[in-house]
């Protein structure tokens, strides 16, 4: 199994952080990972992307040009990212930041609403972690047990009782993620 997967949006959605936890997840599980992050100057608010390949065998490079998994949270990212994923692949969007939903019939598309769960979660914070969710119900890359462990290591001692939050909210994503 070898999944590589481009998470992209705006800086402050926490795409750096979702691609982290998802690499941390796969270590937890003994798997081979690498993290690339892109972002411009700007951070909040420009445009962010983290490339992130699992695998269980050795990665021969983190340098992609196509996609198994796009996961695009804003109309720029859905421009540039969606003619990379390969045929057969997967792409995944949040309603909220995309205006034209996203044509092609080779490569599966799913949407969320994961900012509109969040809002009703009252927690925006979440809202990276319900998409993730939503990625693992579609792409079960890793676990949610390797992902709880990931959360325990990525984030500083002072936030682990946010983690039951994150969980749910995991568990929440996997609920609402819908195949278009």
């Amino acid at each position: 199994m070898k999944k590589e997967i481009i998470i992209s949006g705006f800086g402050g959605q926490g795409v750096l952080s979702m691609g982290k936890i998802l690499a941390y997840s796969g270590l937890m599980e003994d798997k081979e990972v690498t993290w690339m992050p892109a972002y411009g100057p700007e951070q909040r608010g420009g445009t962010a992307n983290v490339t992130v390949i699992v695998s269980d065998e050795r990665i021969s490079s983190p340098i992609l040009s196509q996609y198994d998994v796009a996961i695009v949270l804003n109309q720029p990212s859905l421009e540039k990212f969606l003619p990379k994923v390969k045929p057969g692949g997967i792409l995944i969007y949040d309603g909220f930041g995309i205006a034209d939903t996203p044509q092609r019939d080779d490569i599966e598309i799913y949407r969320i609403d994961a900012m509109d769960k969040a809002a009703e979660m009252k927690n925006s914070k979440v809202f990276n972690m319900i998409v993730l969710g939503g990625l693992l119900k579609v792409c079960p890359v890793v676990t949610t047990n390797g992902l709880e462990k990931a959360l325990f290591k990525s984030l500083p001692e002072r936030h682990h009782g946010l983690i039951p939050l994150n969980m749910q909210a995991v568990d929440e994503g996997m609920k609402i993620i819908r195949r278009l």
